[in-house]
Parts: C-alpha cells; sequence; structure tokens
C-alpha cells in the first residue's frame, strides 16, 4: 500500500475513487480520521487527513505517532506527506511544487518518537537524509512524465503553529538557510524513518512567508492554495505505479 497524508487543503480527495475507511487503533491513541483504502488504477493506496476530515486538528494537536503507526499497521510501504507550505526566497513562488531534501525541525514539546524510553530501550535511527531517496525520484519522473513543474531540492522549516511566523522569525529562517516555512513537517519525517517507512515530502506553496509578499500571507493562501493542491494531486496520481513498481 502507498500512503497519503494529506494536509491544509487536501483534507479530502474524491477522485481518488471509492475507498473504504478502516479504523486502525494503536498503542499511541487514534490517528487523526480512518485510513480511507482502495485501489487507484491497481494500486493499493491509504488516504489518511493529518488534521483530521473536518481539519479540526492545529499543527502542535496533531498525534503523528498514531497517524505513522496506523499506516505501518495498515500495511504502508511508502508515504508521501503533501504539505502546504510558505516559501522563502524570491525563486519559488506561491503555487509552486517543491521536493525538499532536507528539514530543520524548529518545534517543541511534540512527541516526537517511538523510542521513548518507555520499554527501557534506548534506540538511534539514521537521519543525515531525512527524505527517501528513491521515493524522490519517483516524484520527479512522474512529474516529468505528466508535464507538473516541480523544483527539486529546499530546505524545510518546521514550525510550531498555529500562528504564522514573524518577519524577524522568517529572517532568522533564512539565516538558518531554509527555503520553506511549515508546520507539520516534524516529527512527521522521523517517526516514518524511526518505523522503517520510506518517506517523502511534496510541499505546495500557498503563499510567500511574512514580509517576503505584497499581499498578507492569508490572502496569498487563499489566492494559490487550490490552484497548488490540484497540481499535486495531478503528481502523485503520476507517480502511484512508478513508487508501486519500485
Amino acid at each position: 500500500m502507498i500512503a497519503i497524508l494529506g494536509g491544509s487543503g487536501l483534507d479530502r480527495w474524491p477522485q481518488l475513487g471509492r475507498l473504504e475507511p478502516k479504523t486502525i487503533d494503536t498503542p499511541y491513541g487514534p490517528p487523526a480520521a480512518p485510513l480511507l483504502c482502495g485501489a487507484v488504477d491497481g494500486v493499493r493506496v491509504g488516504f489518511l487527513p493529518r488534521h483530521g476530515q473536518d481539519h479540526s486538528l492545529p499543527p502542535h494537536r496533531i498525534n503523528y505517532r498514531a497517524n505513522v503507526w496506523a499506516l505501518k499497521a495498515a500495511g504502508a510501504r511508502a508515504v508521501i506527506g503533501v504539505a502546504t507550505v510558505g516559501s522563502i526566497p524570491p525563486h519559488i513562488a506561491p503555487g509552486a511544487l517543491v521536493l525538499p531534501d532536507q528539514i530543520v525541525d524548529y518545534t517543541h514539546g511534540r512527541e516526537g518518537t517511538f523510542f521513548d524510553g518507555a520499554d527501557g530501550r534506548v534506540e538511534h535511527v539514521e537521519f543525515t537524509e531525512p527524505y527517501d531517496g528513491a521515493l524522490r525520484a519517483a516524484l520527479r519522473e512522474a512529474a516529468t512524465a505528466c508535464g507538473v513543474a516541480l523544483i527539486d531540492g529546499a530546505t524545510y522549516a518546521a514550525t510550531q503553529g498555529p500562528r504564522l511566523e514573524t518577519r524577524a522569525e522568517i529572517d532568522r529562517l533564512e539565516r538558518d538557510g531554509c527555503h520553506l516555512v511549515g508546520m507539520t513537517g516534524m516529527p512527521e519525517a522521523a517517526l516514518a524513518r524511526e518505523l522503517g517507512l520510506p518517506y517523502a515530502c511534496l510541499a505546495v506553496v500557498a503563499n510567500r512567508a511574512a514580509g517576503r509578499g505584497a499581499l498578507g500571507v492569508l490572502a496569498e493562501i487563499e489566492q494559490h492554495l487550490a490552484a497548488g493542491i490540484a497540481a499535486a494531486q495531478r503528481l502523485v496520481l503520476a507517480a502511484l505505479p512508478r513508487i508501486a513498481t519500485d
């Protein structure tokens, strides 16, 4: 099964066709919503909106451990995390799709590991390259094949939310070498790595980050999010057969 985690603007995906809800119990409580399972062009797919079906969970309240555990328990062998982000540098415009290759974690207070010492074990995972190379390659190839523009390579800054950032905070992120800013990239990516799940982020740029655009941030999100999500959906659907084959 190829799992898709939907973010802001992608709480529902009717184009996937008829998917059956599957309730999965985890040691960490319930995931954000029932996992929707089915087949798309012969590929088994599971779709989970990370904020819940009605987008009721703010980023810092998402049960990331339950979400990722549920995907693994359901038989996922790869995870695409679709995430809505803001862009920091001028060359990444609203509406763009970006395939980040690095991440910096600025979040705090989140349950960020399955290895919390409760069972008396200490485990460390390699996280030098936080996103799976083969999965990223499949998304790149699919983008070329279906004619969807994709920016390959960027550093994602994961901030706490739910408030948006100040201009000074974005200046700091830029000095740190970040290109994108979002609120759900961590600990999701690290948890997938801990469970051995290949994971890639497909970032949908909805706005320029604070102090970087002529419009207000919320106005830009309203203007660009729908088109960006539609492009991300086309790309993911084109990538599913490639990922399944790999």
